[in-house]
């Protein structure tokens, strides 16, 4: 990476990279040049979702451009066909309630570039974390300031549905700063996708 790269953009451009690497290591490489998406908050400098080209080859990268300019676009997962995108709007109010959103974007396959398909709230606020499953007609999202996590059908054209289940964590920890209420971090499925997992 060059000297050039935001402060901003550098930790999201190293998660993404790791994330990059372990699907390296897990598939045969394919030639030619990767396109990696790199989601953000957008409180300073930052306007959405950055994409750039990994060079798997040389491991080198170019610099960032802007896919789609978008609000706190934090966590980003791919869908199993490579058309879409979706994005986790980690806000606490959307549309005049107290949640958080999910975005779908169409990858241009030309560019790279994003085009909003739609947006639904994300089943509570703060939301942190998205997966999409392996048939790609589900998304399912973590709320980190809503303690929630919940499922958003996808249609065959990509958009995402309102969401069709909600289930709320429970408790509380001895640091009452930090864990006065649930705070989901993560949502995952089991190999079988027959479990989401969420800490």
């Amino acid at each position: 990476m060059t000297d050039t790269i935001s402060a901003l953009l550098r930790p999201a451009i190293l998660l993404a990279f790791a994330a990059l690497c372990a699907s390296v290591v897990a598939e045969p490489a394919k030639p030619g040049p990767v396109t990696v998406y790199v989601g953000t908050y957008t409180d300073g400098t930052s306007r959405g979702i950055y994409r750039l080209t990994f060079d798997p080859a040389t491991g080198t990268m170019t610099e960032p451009v802007l896919a789609v300019e978008t609000k706190n676009p934090t966590f980003l997962a791919l869908h199993p066909g490579g058309r879409f995108l979706y994005a986790v709007g980690e806000i606490s109010s959307f549309e005049g309630a107290k949640t958080g959103a999910v975005s779908a974007f169409v990858i241009d396959p030309k560019t790279g570039d994003l085009t909003l398909l739609n947006q639904q709230a994300s089943g509570g606020t703060g939301p942190c974390h998205v997966v999409v499953d392996k048939t790609g007609r589900n998304a399912l999202v973590a709320n980190y300031g809503g303690g929630t996590v919940a499922v958003l059908p996808i249609g065959e054209d990509g958009r995402l549905k309102p969401v069709s289940s909600v289930r709320a964590h429970e408790g509380s920890g001895p640091h009452k700063g930090r864990q006065d209420k649930p705070h989901a971090h993560g949502i995952y499925l089991d190999a079988a996708e027959r479990f989401a997992f969420s800490p």
